[in-house]
């Protein structure tokens, strides 16, 4: 007969299984509500949102609690703080106080959602969980579309819309899905914008194609969701998704080229990437006019150079420190009641992440913003293309998972010159959760 001492570690190792579990199911429906937010605004509504939301960000604070992080300034991504401190701050000079609050707590929240993901998983538990996560956004994505191709056969509106929908012919942007699979795209899925379902597919096939290089998960299954996320890219047929992809598939070779160089021979690779950066620079300067036709865009880049010129503008007036922190623009206050309008359509952001702090924060916030983001960037890429190592001996081999924070870093700024969403939701708490666990990483690594 086995003593009831002698089953203990058992059952407690049975214990801290289930608790894994359940905190990788959790930080798995934390990522699906942070990147398909709207597929809970649309079906649920704004108000069941909010209680969703306050309810994950409730259960981040618990989690990251039971932890019981030991706060140490040395392993805290100082410019992180400092971003914040500056969104808390502007509060008190914005020119919509009450707005900038509502702003100030969301950020926060996400902020929250952020830090539980960074402190908590390890690179391999996120990598698990951005897998389930976009697992369930993009097989809802094809079943939802191939539901309304079959049996709706007309575009679809969302069961709870934000706004009275108004008569006669709607803008596209208003339907949740527009009937478009057998037709080519490009396809909404559940998040209701093209756009948004793309970048979700591009960073699900960098999560999937390390699972498969890693083998952390079973080989068909990883190379099936792998195929499953190209397909869906293709369908979507995002333009400025496409050239994130060619910046991380740039990203990648780089971060290759570094591993095989070494620590003592990368002066090449940062060479020819500082010349790549130059050359990118120069040509978007000379040939901005023709480069829209290559991606099948109009000249106008579908009206965002309407939007950036009023942004711009918008931002000149008050330049150093902005007009105070909102994130989504609040249309029911001045300045941004109708100051990005086209074709019947309000729009919430600057479709510029740069410029969209620039005018929320000014000179200022937009500094600290470009530190963060460099910072992070740079402790992800020696992370990526450093050799793990546990002694003092630099022999361990590489693996695919220390290339997920630099390649998620790489789509998001490059989508970030088009669109806002590094600032907001999912693309704000990868970002955080990056550079909280990169700036763990490198206080662990570093002798």
């Amino acid at each position: 007969m086995t003593s009831p001492r002698a089953t203990l570690p058992a059952r407690i190792a049975v214990a801290r299984t289930a608790t894994g579990t359940a905190e990788n199911a959790f930080a798995a429906l934390v990522l699906f509500t942070l990147f398909a937010g709207d597929f809970w605004r649309n079906t649920i509504s704004w108000p069941g949102y909010f209680v969703l939301a306050g309810v994950l960000g409730v259960g981040s604070a618990v989690l990251i609690v039971r932890s019981r992080p030991r706060f140490h300034w040395r392993t805290t991504p100082k410019t992180l703080v400092l971003f914040l401190v500056l969104a808390i701050a502007s509060i008190a000079w914005s020119a919509y106080p009450g707005a900038s609050a509502l702003g100030v707590v969301s950020t926060l929240v996400t902020t929250l959602a952020g830090v539980f993901l960074g402190v908590r998983l390890g690179w391999p538990g996120l990598l698990s969980a951005l897998g389930n996560a976009f697992r369930w956004i993009l097989g809802l994505s094809l079943v939802f579309e191939l539901v309304v191709a079959l049996f709706v056969r007309q575009p679809v509106l969302p069961l709870t819309p934000v706004y009275a929908v108004p008569e006669g012919k709607l803008p596209q942007a208003f339907y949740w899905s527009r009937d478009l699979l057998f037709h080519g795209g490009p396809i909404q899925g559940i998040v209701g914008n093209s756009n948004l379902l793309a970048m979700i597919a591009l960073l699900a096939i960098v999560v999937f194609a390390i699972q498969v290089a890693d083998r952390t998960t079973r080989h068909g299954s990883a190379l099936g969701w792998l195929i499953v996320a190209v397909l869906t890219l293709a369908l979507t047929r995002s333009a400025t998704v496409i050239a994130a992809a060619l910046v991380t598939a740039v990203v990648l070779a780089f971060a290759l080229w570094g591993r095989r160089a070494g620590a003592e021979r990368r002066g090449p690779v940062y060479l020819v990437a500082i010349v790549v950066v130059a050359a990118v620079i120069v040509g978007v300067s000379l040939f901005s006019s023709r480069i829209p036709a290559l991606f099948g865009k109009s000249e106008d880049l579908t009206g965002r150079l309407d939007i950036w010129a009023a942004v711009t503008r918008l931002a000149q007036e008050r330049s150093a420190f902005g007009w105070g922190w909102v994130s989504y623009w609040a249309p029911w206050v001045k300045p941004f009641d109708g100051l990005a309008t086209r074709n019947g359509v309000e729009y919430l952001q600057a479709h510029n992440a740069w410029l969209d702090v620039w005018l929320q924060l000014g000179i200022v916030g937009l500094v600290v913003f470009i530190l963060l983001v460099l910072t992070t960037f740079g402790r992800a890429w020696f992370l990526a293309v450093d050799r793990p190592r546990s002694t003092i001996v630099d022999d361990q081999p590489y693996r695919a998972v220390a290339l997920l924070p630099l390649l998620l870093l790489g789509a998001l700024i490059a989508q970030s010159f088009a669109e806002s969403r590094i600032l907001i939701e999912g693309g704000w708490a990868l970002l955080v959760a990056l550079s909280v666990a990169t700036k763990r990483a490198a206080n662990l690594t570093a002798p």
